[in-house]
């Protein structure tokens, strides 16, 4: 597996349990608004030597090898209870399913991060009771996903992946990163349209104040909160339980 980085403990990333986070390099999307334009463009642009944030385990080596990272979650067994496994994008990794078998060994609940590109990755993990909890990112309406990936793909991937994700029986979020320009109420309603009747989905207001794919949306506003808060009415019309998130 290719790993760019590692949270060493997180309160808030896997709900209701002590998780550290493991960031895969590389990714199918280029999000002009991605928050980790290092593991996404490590995959092809870059060497691939910058940790996204957390600390680095070994001070000489800046990128993280499977080894360490074992070594880690070796000496953290009854200390953490989970690992989220995010990215960049895990799923593109055909090596995926032996990595989280080798952490579930360890004892940790997995928690999976995805943007729903792969869905026969998905239903393979899923099918071998090798995740916990599972979350996926929508990006924006159906008919604006070419701008805010950045990509031309198969939308009915990401339908697929919904589908999956919520025949699952497993405990599962959506997702969604506003950003002015690239979603409105409209937006949100097609996506409501999409994920009806799942059981979460997470409104997160853009923000600016880090490196991103496109660096002229830094420094730009995103939405007030009330703005946020309209946002997740139009949700709650089509979800059991849609909520901002900070």
């Amino acid at each position: 597996m290719k790993i760019g980085g590692l949270e060493k403990l997180s309160l808030i990333d896997y709900p209701g349990e002590l998780s550290a986070v493991v960031f895969t390099i590389g990714c199918t999307f280029r999000c002009p608004f991605c928050y980790n334009p290092m593991l996404v463009l490590s995959g092809s642009d870059r060497s691939g030597d910058t940790l996204p944030r957390g600390e680095e385990i070994d001070k000489d080596h800046t990128r993280l090898n499977e080894d360490d990272l074992f070594l880690f979650l070796s000496r953290r067994q009854n200390k953490l209870d989970a690992v989220v496994i995010t990215g960049g994008e895990p799923t593109m990794h055909q090596d995926l399913p032996e990595f989280i078998r080798k952490i579930k060994k360890l004892g940790y609940k997995i928690k999976l991060d995805t943007n729903g590109t792969n869905p026969a990755m998905l239903k393979k993990i899923i099918s071998a009771n090798l995740i916990d909890y599972l979350a996926m990112d929508i990006k924006a309406a159906p008919a604006d996903y070419p701008r805010a990936t950045g990509v031309k793909f198969d939308f009915e991937k990401i339908k697929q992946s919904v589908k999956i994700i919520m025949a699952s029986n497993l405990p599962y979020e959506f997702r969604t990163t506003c950003v002015p320009g690239f979603i409105d109420a409209d937006g949100i309603a097609k996506i409501g349209e999409l994920i009806k009747g799942a059981d979460k989905w997470y409104l997160q207001n853009f923000k600016s104040d880090a490196e991103l794919i496109d660096n002229n949306l830094r420094g730009k506003s995103g939405f007030t909160a009330a703005e946020m808060e309209t946002f997740a009415s139009i949700g709650r019309k089509y979800v059991k339980k849609c909520e901002v998130r900070g």
